[in-house]
C-alpha cells in the first residue's frame, strides 16, 4: 500500500506520552506472576510478554534488530512496555470512577471507522496490513486502539463542563484585536533580475509594448512567481492569508503605484525589481467581534480543555504515588521509588 494507516505503529508510550511518569513505592507485595501492582490490581508478566512481542513484530516488520534479552535496547523496551501497562491501569481505573470504558462495540466502530478510511471498507486489505506487520486485529484492539479510545473518552468526561462566556470572548477580542485586523493588501507583479542593466532593458521593453507576464516567465529569478506571469499578492506591514510581506522598497513601490502603473527598476536586498500594480489598494479591515466570537470561543475553548486535562491528568499522577508496586527488576529505569522484592524471572 501507498499510504500506511499511521494507527498500525504500535506506540508503546501512548499513555507514557499523556500521564509522564506512573506512581511507585507502593508497599504491597506484588504476586510471583506479575511484574507490577496498581493499587491492588496485579498486572500478569504474561500481558508484558505479549504487548513486548508486538514489539517485535514491529521490528522485524521494518526490518529492524529484535532487542536482545539483557541489551540496553531490550531494557529500554521493557520499561516502556512496563510504564505503558502500569499508566493504561491507572487510567482504567480512573474511568471506573468516572463511569468510562471502552467497549467492544467501541472498537469495532473504530475499527470501521479505519476500514472506510484507510482500506475502502475492505476487511481482507486490512487483515493485509496486519499481517504484513506481524500482529492480530485483537492485537490491535488491545494495545493500540483500546488505550487511544480510553483517553480520548476520558479527556472527553473530564472537560465536559469547560465553558467559555461571551464576556471572555470578548476581554480576548479587546486584547488582541491586532490579530483581528487584516492589513492593506495588493495584487501585482514583478521582474526580479539581478543586474539594473538588464532591468534597464526590460524597463525599455516593456515600453516598448512587449508583454508583461512573457518577460517574466523569461527574466524573473523569482521562481515562485515567474511560472505565474510574476503575479503576487503583497501585505502592507505583516502577511495576511495568500498575501506575503515583501521587503521595504518593494512594499514601498507596490502601494504608491497607479493601477496598471509600471514601476522604474526597484532595488532591494535580492536585487532589481519592475513592478506592475494591477488593482487598487485593498484597505486594511478590522473583524468586528460579531464577526470573529464563534472562532474565539472554540479556541479558547480548546485551550481550556487542554489546561484541564492536563491538570487532571497530573492528578491522577499524583494520586498514585505508593499505589504501583513493582517485581524485583521490572521497575523502570525512571522509577526512583522503592520496588517490592519478590522471586522473578526476565519478562
Amino acid at each position: 500500500m501507498k499510504t500506511r494507516a499511521p494507527f498500525l505503529v504500535l506506540a508503546l508510550t501512548v499513555l507514557a506520552v499523556l500521564v509522564a511518569g506512573c506512581g511507585g513505592g507502593g508497599n504491597g507485595s506484588v504476586p510471583s506472576d506479575a511484574v507490577a501492582k496498581v493499587n491492588g490490581t496485579s498486572i500478569p508478566k504474561s500481558t508484558l510478554t505479549a504487548l513486548i512481542n508486538v514489539a517485535f513484530a514491529r521490528y522485524k516488520a521494518q526490518k529492524q534488530p529484535v532487542p536482545k534479552v539483557g541489551t540496553a535496547a531490550y531494557s529500554q523496551l521493557r520499561d516502556q512496555a512496563v510504564t505503558f501497562l502500569v499508566q493504561e491501569e491507572e487510567l482504567t481505573q480512573e474511568g471506573e470512577k468516572l463511569g468510562v470504558s471502552v467497549s467492544q462495540k467501541d472498537l469495532d466502530k473504530r475499527v470501521a471507522l479505519i476500514k472506510t478510511t484507510y482500506y475502502h471498507g475492505s476487511q481482507k486489505k486490512l487483515d493485509a496490513e496486519l499481517k504484513k506487520d506481524g500482529i492480530t486485529l485483537a492485537e490491535l484492539e488491545q494495545y493500540n486502539l483500546e488505550p487511544q479510545l480510553l483517553s480520548e473518552k476520558l479527556e472527553t468526561k473530564v472537560t465536559e463542563s469547560v465553558k467559555v462566556s461571551t464576556s471572555d470572548a470578548q476581554k480576548y477580542y479587546d486584547q488582541n484585536k491586532a490579530s483581528f485586523t487584516t492589513p492593506q493588501t495588493r495584487e501585482v507583479r514583478h521582474i526580479l533580475v539581478s543586474s539594473k542593466s538588464l532591468a534597464n532593458q526590460i524597463e525599455a521593453k516593456l515600453k516598448a509594448g512587449q508583454d508583461f507576464a512573457t518577460l517574466a516567465k523569461k527574466y524573473s529569478k523569482d521562481t515562485g512567481s515567474a511560472q505565474q506571469g510574476g503575479k503576487l499578492c503583497v501585505a502592507h506591514g505583516s502577511s495576511s492569508g495568500a498575501c506575503s510581506q515583501t521587503v521595504p522598497p518593494f512594499d514601498k513601490a507596490s502601494f504608491s503605484l497607479k493601477t496598471n502603473e509600471i514601476s522604474a527598476p526597484v532595488k532591494s536586498v535580492y536585487g532589481w525589481h519592475i513592478i506592475q500594480a494591477l488593482g487598487p489598494v485593498k484597505p486594511a479591515h478590522t473583524q468586528t467581534f460579531k464577526e470573529v466570537e464563534s472562532q474565539i470561543k472554540t479556541n479558547l475553548a480548546q485551550q481550556k480543555k487542554q489546561t484541564a486535562w492536563t491538570d487532571w491528568l497530573a492528578k491522577v499522577k499524583k494520586d498514585y504515588e505508593g499505589k504501583v508496586s513493582y517485581a524485583t527488576g521490572y521497575a523502570p529505569a525512571t522509577t526512583t521509588t522503592p520496588t517490592i522484592t519478590t522471586p522473578t524471572t526476565t519478562g
